[in-house]
């Protein structure tokens, strides 16, 4: 059905898609792909950390125009969190078909400056919590006659970092798991990877700030990303028209790295 045509709030319950699980979803990209699969007829949980009034105004806005949502607070680095959120999503919306795996944490710091502690947590945030969220979906997804994981990646993982070698060297894996997942999975569950470049959000806020000409500079579009630029990949990705696509790294960057 056209996107576009899909109107949640005309559906009855019968007709409305089962759950959408959307890590770190309260602000960002993340907040962008939660209203834009609300829109497309999937309940939502949107995850967050410790903006739980940043989570609840999200509800609010998906809600308002005829969506279905829940928040849900959980650290995507423990896996006994994971599993209590994947749970929610599916007691409240009767079921998975769609991972989300957004969570990110980038911190500037070099391997010399950088403790053990902090490439643990970046480890843990951008990479493991998405073998966490698919481990704890995979029973859901897999009662369901088909079912999408997209991984939300980096410009990093492609280009490498001198300032977070810890979460360039996290999405880069995403990457690997990606592929491997999708092999694994197929052919009910495809599996791909969205690596957007500068997008405006809180995490590229301050550096667009201070090298915003220069940065814009290098990219051919000449401007950075909006989020629901990111969030309308995320939605086709997650479309009945991409069932033949899986495995896949999709770059949304203006042009900065072209692979």
């Amino acid at each position: 059905m056209d996107a576009c045509a899909y109107n949640p709030a005309t559906m009855s319950l019968n007709d409305r898609r089962p759950g959408a699980l959307v890590t770190g979803s309260s602000r960002g990209i993340g907040a962008a792909i939660a209203r834009r699969l609300a829109a497309l007829g999937y309940g939502v949980c949107v995850n967050f950390v410790a903006s739980d009034a940043a989570a609840r105004d999200q509800v609010r806005a998906i809600e308002a125009t005829g969506g279905r949502a829940i928040a849900v607070q959980g650290d995507v680095a423990s896996f006994a969190d994971v599993e209590r959120m994947v749970g929610m999503t599916a007691e409240a919306f009767g079921g998975i078909r769609i991972v989300v795996n957004n969570a990110g944490l980038s911190e500037h710091a070099t391997v010399e400056g950088m403790t053990v502690e902090a490439w643990n947590r970046a480890v843990a945030v951008n990479l493991s919590s998405a073998f966490y969220a698919v481990k704890a979906a995979l029973p859901y997804l897999r009662s369901e006659p088909w079912g999408r994981v997209i991984n939300i990646c980096s410009l990093r993982a492609m280009t490498g970092s001198d300032h977070g070698a810890h979460y360039a060297a996290a999405k880069a894996g995403l990457i690997g798991l990606t592929k491997s997942l999708a092999l694994e999975l197929a052919p009910a569950i495809t599996v791909n990877a969205v690596s957007p470049g500068y997008t405006r959000t809180d995490m590229t806020r301050a550096s667009l700030a201070r090298h915003g000409e220069e940065i814009l500079s290098r990219i051919p579009a000449r401007r950075a990303a909006e989020p629901e630029e990111i969030a309308a990949l995320v939605g086709f990705l997650a479309s009945d028209d991409a069932a033949y696509i899986t495995g896949e790294t999709i770059n949304a960057n203006g042009g900065i790295y072209m692979s």
